[in-house]
């Protein structure tokens, strides 16, 4: 699939979103998890439409969803650090790029540990891979 450059910046922007606080490593195990979300979207649409359409389907990603305190930020109202956006547009452009391979095992959800509760799906689905504050599955029903 072919990115645009709206891809790369929401993809990075979701990064900085979601993982913000994560190693470079972490960041590209949450954009492969969106990644492979774009890749499945033939099977399961409701995910979105490439990288932008994924990142910002309604009550999937929480950065975009207008209540959270990092929506601000994304919707361009308030600036993001420089070097923060730096790192999260660098983990953006290798995983479209193909540059790094898959560290998730092809998962399609995570959660963060900082949730202190796992979300009930998590139960039933195959878990992947533990990095950082984050837990990654796939075959999630």
């Amino acid at each position: 699939m072919t990115a645009t450059e709206k891809d790369r910046d929401i993809l990075a922007r979701t990064l900085w979103g979601e993982a913000r606080g994560e190693s470079l490593a972490g960041q590209i195990a949450v954009a492969w998890t969106i990644r492979n979300r774009v890749n499945d979207g033939k099977n399961k649409s409701w995910w979105g439409e490439g990288y932008a359409g994924v990142c910002q389907a309604k009550y999937q990603f929480s950065c975009w969803n207008s209540n959270d305190p990092n929506f601000a930020s994304l919707s361009g109202a308030k600036a993001i650090p420089f070097r923060e956006l730096a790192q999260a547009r660098i983990a953006a452009d290798q995983v479209i790029d193909g540059k790094v391979p898959d560290p998730t095992g092809g998962a399609t959800h995570y959660y963060a540990l900082s949730m202190k509760v796992a979300p009930g799906w998590a139960a039933k689905a195959k878990q992947t891979l533990l990095l950082g504050g984050h837990v990654f599955f796939k075959d999630v029903p």
